[in-house]
């Protein structure tokens, strides 16, 4: 599932096309992806500005000119790809319809963004813009991890006494929102902190060590374009590299890239999630 560097790549896609457009027809091809979408959202979408597109954990929300939000999840393979941009940044030409084309926006430049989920496991949504932090998807989330109130106090307060371990902690989207299984891989591997180790029992300085690794990690993997393992693509339909520069996940068995280490990477589940790691440079 698209993690927040992935979301945050379409979004940053999808800016120049849609900000300050409208909408000039919205055609809803089906009455559900993974939840069923609100009443009327072709008729609500039809003819509204968007005025910003914004990024919320995993989610892409555009704010309309009708006092809406509209709320986008990508899912397990949801894609938002653009065609006839006039700006010449993406193809001309409008595709064929395919069979998982489950919502097209018809923008007033030319251009056409189209949802197409072949999993349905995606999810949109319209809500009243003023009140969209209190949507139930929003509502319980916790600070963005490239904002200033994310910081090293934050995340020795949250994780406190926990006795779960600093992985799944880490994965609680009301500790920090928007880390997925890749970049929490990632980022324990850089803090060299084994991901079985209990939260509430590592030392306060490595935890706050922590926090400046995590934005790294995510910056990196955002200037990539994020990552494409199996069905993530750009707004532009292109690949993300940063699965690239992958230090554990997804190499169980590879050597270590620490140099000198003699170790090889680790896979173990944790929580159902696969968990990649190095026994020797994660202490």
């Amino acid at each position: 599932m698209p993690e927040l560097p992935e979301v945050e790549t379409v979004r940053r896609g999808l800016a120049p096309v849609m900000e300050g457009q409208v909408i000039v027809k919205a055609e809803v091809n089906r009455p559900d992806l993974r939840w069923p979408f609100p009443d009327g959202m072709a008729r609500r979408l039809t003819g509204a500005r968007v005025l910003a597109l914004r990024r919320r954990s995993k989610y892409v929300l555009a704010d309309l000119s009708t006092g809406e939000t509209l709320l986008v999840h990508l899912g397990m393979s949801g894609r938002m790809l653009i065609s006839g941009d006039p700006l010449g940044k993406f193809a001309h030409d409008h595709p064929a319809a395919q069979k998982h084309d489950h919502v097209v926006l018809h923008m007033d430049s030319g251009a056409r963004i189209t949802f197409n989920d072949p999993r349905r496991f995606g999810a949109m949504d319209l809500m009243a813009t003023l009140d969209a932090e209190h949507h139930p998807l929003l509502a319980a989330l916790g600070p963005e991890p490239l904002s200033n109130v994310f910081n090293e106090t934050h995340l020795v307060t949250r994780f406190g006494k926990r006795n779960t371990p600093v992985k799944s902690a880490l994965l609680d989207q009301k500790v920090v929102a928007g880390l997925g299984n890749i970049y929490v891989c990632e980022t324990l591997y850089r803090a060299r902190i084994n991901p079985m180790h209990k939260a509430g029992s590592i030392a306060t300085s490595r935890l706050e060590a922590l926090v400046p690794i995590i934005r790294q990690v995510l910056t990196e993997a955002i200037e990539a374009g994020g990552s494409s393992l199996r069905d993530f693509r750009q707004a532009d339909g292109e690949l993300g590299y940063f699965q690239h520069s992958f230090d554990v996940y997804g190499r169980e068995g590879e050597p270590c890239h620490t140099a000198g280490c003699p170790d090889s990477v680790h896979r173990i589940v944790q929580s159902g999630r696969s968990t990649f790691y190095c026994p020797t440079c994660q202490r």
